[in-house]
């Protein structure tokens, strides 16, 4: 990819970037890349630089910017909002606030239909699990093993990836079940012949780790820094005929999987089930700090105690929503999405072909992952860090995740084109063979 040239400002570089990182933040946020860039643009699919390089950017700040950098039709809305009124918190009216409530009822599956804004996706699944414990009565959960659900004392515990449960003292009445991960089953089986046996474990958890009536079961409907684990078919009609019999709801974590990104406006439609209460947050503002979490009124209705979100829901974020979901309907970018998450596995299982280093793909729509691995299945996760790092310097953005850090993660803007697709196949085709 060519590089295009950008007007430059006096940016202070990178290295000075990561001095002062060093003295003001705190260690716990690393950074990507051996050697990263600072990024000081962007523009639909691609960002640039300090020095004016282009990327292609595959990764899309995590599942954020699905509808592009700085998308003019979106900031155009959200710039007249913030001239006109900035905050005044929820307890006062304003109308987009209830309107897109409104409009979240009638994109959501099934009858989900009352919502809670906040700000952050930790604090939508927060909100998700005091909502199924009000409901419920109960305060004991199930998550799954390689699940990320956020950073509060409470999110942190229901994640089941040890890198990210910080926390010391985690808070207990959790239990954990085996995740859906098919290609290194943690139970040691084959799909379809196991007969979802990672499915049918979590009625064992239920009658002998808790006390029969656990609150809520909750999941990401792909798990996303496990490494893009997409359930197999059948996985959530079973979970979700289990957790009927124990009056347990299922909480859908949609947070880097909603709002266009595997082709439906949620993932969790692809299987065919309607959760009883749901997460969204990133793409929702398109790089505006939104989130929410939803439920049916029969639910929602018991939460009744005094409850409020100080920006949650303010003018400027709820106006970037309502541009998002306008914009994803206009520009249809659910068909976008499965045409270039086809054309993009398809150019992947080529390349797989020829580069045996890439164990597994899969995913759906533009939400993809390739595994990498050594000849014995082990995680080539150095490796990895070395093709990214040559992409990088080729002009191409692209995520990493898993529990190893063995998955080349793609999740771009929904904006990408087939010549986008296409450069990046035929680069990662270039590197791959340079270090074969």
């Amino acid at each position: 990819m060519e590089s295009e040239v950008i007007y430059l400002s006096n940016y202070i570089g990178p290295e000075a970037i990561l001095e002062k990182k060093k003295k003001y933040i705190m260690p716990c946020l690393a950074h990507f890349y051996k050697e990263p860039r600072q990024m000081v643009k962007g523009s639909m699919q691609y960002l640039f630089d300090s020095e004016g390089r282009r990327y292609l950017d595959c990764f899309a700040g995590v599942s954020v910017i699905n509808c592009g950098h700085c998308n003019p039709e979106i900031n155009a809305r959200v710039c007249e909002q913030v001239n006109t009124l900035q905050h005044v918190c929820n307890i006062y009216l304003t109308e987009n606030f209830v309107n897109l409530a409104e409009k979240l009822a009638e994109v959501t599956p099934g009858k989900l239909q009352k919502s809670f804004f906040c700000s952050t996706g930790t604090e939508a699944n927060e909100g998700s699990a005091l909502l199924a414990s009000i409901y419920t009565g109960s305060s004991e959960f199930i998550a799954l093993r390689n699940g990320l659900h956020g950073r509060t004392k409470l999110t942190m515990s229901l994640t089941g990836i040890g890198m990210w449960r910080t926390d010391p003292n985690p808070v207990g009445g959790i239990s954990f079940a085996p995740n859906p991960y098919c290609y290194r089953c943690p139970l040691g089986k084959k799909y379809p012949e196991c007969d979802l046996a990672c499915a049918n474990a979590i009625e064992d958890i239920i009658k002998t780790g808790t006390s029969g009536h656990p609150a809520a079961f909750i999941a990401e409907s792909i798990q996303g820094n496990a490494g893009i684990v997409v359930p197999p078919e059948g996985y959530f009609k079973r979970v979700k005929e289990i957790l009927a019999q124990y009056g347990t709801l299922f909480i859908a974590d949609e947070v880097q999987t909603g709002f266009a990104r595997t082709g439906k406006m949620f993932a969790i439609e692809n299987f065919d089930v309607v959760p009883d209460i749901m997460s969204v947050a990133k793409a929702l503002g398109n790089g505006a700090p939104i989130s929410a979490f939803i439920s049916t009124a029969e639910i929602a209705d018991t939460y009744t105690k005094p409850g409020a979100s100080t920006l949650g829901g303010n003018p400027v974020s709820t106006t970037a929503g309502l541009a998002v979901l306008n914009y994803i309907e206009e520009h249809d970018l659910k068909a976008n999405a499965l045409a270039r998450g086809r054309q993009l596995k398809e150019g992947l299982y080529e390349l797989q072909k020829k580069h045996p280093i890439i164990g597994d793909i899969r995913g759906i729509g533009l939400m993809v992952g390739a595994e990498f691995v050594h000849a014995d299945r082990s995680p080539a996760a150095e490796e990895l860090d070395l093709v990214l790092e040559e992409m990088k310097n080729r002009g191409f953005i692209i995520g990493k995740n898993g529990i190893a850090r063995n998955v080349m993660a793609f999740q771009p803007p929904l904006v990408i084109t087939e010549q986008d697709i296409d450069n990046v196949l035929d680069t990662l085709e270039q590197v791959l063979t340079k270090y074969r």
